[in-house]
């Protein structure tokens, strides 16, 4: 009986195993509030894994980073309980940023993804990689570009059957790889924005949803046949925020740009666009947000760093807190709570409140820098800084 409860206890409902968990939404996996919420939470294990922002993942009793050290991305596995070592696995990958993104540091920045036993990536200088999520084996790879991206590419892979989905190289075209032996399926159009792409289905079609240098854009899973696109002139960085569904409608924003809800429709038998709702009150740059219902809560660029809520049906401002909380924020939401983790490390837990921010709970989880997204797992909190990987708990 021991053995089948501590199965159970590691299973796939909590699992985070890909960019913002499960469904690529932000959700938390597994995670059960607490009656009351300590003062402190306790801190498991602490290990050195490198350098970059990529967010850790969780499957069954593994907890995988990817990471820098020493010029190579290195693929690491660790024991979630007690963070000892299984394997590591790396390839070298030189790596300089230009001096406007030297603050950005060498990365890696896009998350892996496991599926199907596997593990893929995207490194810094869009080199994709497939590892044996058992015994760290690289199973392919594609060869590095002659011309390194200048911000680094940050496009966390996304899988569907047997198909690997991304952008891969120099911002290259969204592309479809056999996840069992890396051979291109398909690509599609338009060169590579840095948000992630996701997999959704809209008016009955399976389709894959990304952000392009200059637009969104919908194209079929199955072959990569564009379905529809819509305009996005980048007023700024190219979008970094993955789009989010919603119903039958796409919530997207990018720096300088606000937020708007797009419709994707199917008409006698062509695809248009409708522009649901539009606003310029709040804007996303690097923090994404999530959907609680029907609100949409997270920080805006605006007035340096702003916590807020949108009505999701009408993009109407719900609440807007106080301005100068964070350059930037990793929001996961847990049922109707809120984690939000700002880059100054301190982790805010708060209700999804459609009425103003409410904090509960606030601690300190790092003693340097904290960009990546947290992998929150039952009642554990994975917390990637600088260089290092830690476990918090809830008792």
């Amino acid at each position: 009986m021991a053995c089948v409860a501590a199965a159970a206890a590691q299973g796939p409902g909590r699992d985070y195993p890909q960019w913002r968990g499960v469904n690529r939404d932000g959700a938390a996996s597994a995670f059960s509030e607490p009656a009351t919420w300590p003062d402190t939470l306790t801190r498991r294990w602490k290990v050195d894994v490198g350098e970059g922002y990529a967010t850790p993942l969780v499957v069954a009793d593994t907890v995988y980073v990817f990471a820098r050290r020493n010029g190579n991305e290195v693929m690491t596995a660790l024991d979630a309980a007690t963070g000892r070592e299984r394997w590591h696995t790396g390839y070298p990958a030189p790596y300089e940023p230009d001096v406007l993104a030297a603050a950005h540091g060498e990365g890696p920045k896009a998350t892996p993804l496991f599926h199907n036993g596997r593990l893929f990536t995207l490194g810094m200088t869009g080199i994709v990689s497939a590892f044996d999520a058992t015994t760290g084996r690289l199973l392919w790879q594609t060869p590095d570009t002659a011309e390194h991206p200048t911000y680094g590419m940050s496009v966390s892979p996304v899988g569907e059957g047997e198909l690997v989905i991304v952008h891969p190289g120099n911002h290259g075209p969204l592309t479809a790889f056999d996840a069992k032996s890396g051979a291109v399926k398909w690509t599609a159009p338009g060169r590579a924005a840095y948000a992630s792409p996701i997999v959704v289905e809209l008016g009955g079609v399976r389709q894959v949803v990304t952000m392009t240098g200059n637009s969104v854009l919908g194209v079929s899973v199955s072959d990569g046949v564009q379905l529809w696109e819509h305009a996005w002139p980048s007023r700024g960085t190219p979008s970094a925020i993955t789009p989010i569904q919603h119903g039958e409608t796409l919530i997207v924003s990018s720096q300088g740009m606000g937020v708007t809800a797009l419709r994707p429709a199917r008409r006698g038998g062509a695809w248009t666009v409708d522009v649901v709702w539009e606003t310029t009150d709040v804007s996303l740059f690097l923090s994404n947000p999530v959907l609680v219902g029907n609100a949409l809560f997270g920080l805006s660029e605006k007035a340096r760093g702003q916590f807020f809520a949108l009505d999701a049906e009408t993009g109407q401002v719900l609440w807007l807190g106080p301005p100068r909380q964070a350059e930037n924020t990793a929001v996961v939401k847990a049922g109707q709570l809120l984690f939000l983790l700002n880059d100054d490390a301190e982790l805010i837990v708060a209700k999804s409140s459609r009425s103003g921010f409410e904090p509960l709970a606030r601690y300190a989880v790092a003693t340097s820098a904290t960009w990546a997204q947290p992998a929150v797992s039952g009642n554990r909190i994975f917390v990637k800084d600088v260089s290092s990987i830690t476990l918090w708990t809830l008792n």
